[in-house]
């Protein structure tokens, strides 16, 4: 009988070192961890739109995922990604999904994050913006990776926003 509280005092105990940063899990002894707190730099990852869940009419919702690779040390994405839409000479910039909540996302050397770009298509000609290009990038990085948008107009919300949200990063796959 007394074997159980032994086993479960010792998950919680090794349960808490690990959610309190105990135990060896730095990279060179100077306290940063494996994980890595440096965050990405743009220089070192690949972006590039994945899977298209086309919006077919107006009215309807689409989704566009664009996957992350890491091609440098372990670093970190913190943050939402940051999106803009281009339509005739006009850049407007998709707000993030009121619904989500960023944090931070450590990425593995070689390894992958997602985020996704959702969309309300809008009429052709009518309320909306005829979207050409989108361009997407790191939270507070000036460099951005363009996409030709053919998945049709998107709406606009309160007179002039994009009927559009962006998600914040998540492991690829998720």
């Amino acid at each position: 009988m007394r074997a159980v509280p032994i086993t479960v005092t010792a998950l919680a105990a090794a349960f808490l070192l690990t959610a309190c940063g105990g135990g060896d899990d730095s990279a060179s002894g100077d306290g940063e961890s494996k994980a890595s707190g440096t965050a990405c730099a743009a220089g070192d990852l690949t972006m590039a739109a994945g899977a298209v869940n086309a919006a077919p009419a107006a009215g309807d919702t689409g989704n566009v995922t664009v996957t992350v690779t890491n091609g440098g040390k372990a670093c970190t994405l913190d943050g939402f990604p940051k999106v803009e839409l281009e339509a005739d000479g006009t850049t407007v910039a998709v707000p993030h999904d009121e619904g989500a909540q960023a944090q931070p996302l450590p990425l593995a050397e070689q390894g992958g994050a997602s985020f996704t770009i959702t969309y309300v298509r809008g009429e052709e000609g009518g309320s909306s913006l005829a979207v050409k290009t989108v361009s997407y990038g790191l939270p507070d990085a000036s460099a951005t990776e363009s996409l030709d948008w053919s998945y049709g107009a998107v709406a606009l919300k309160d007179g002039d926003k994009p009927d559009a949200s962006v998600s914040a990063f998540q492991v690829a796959g998720d």
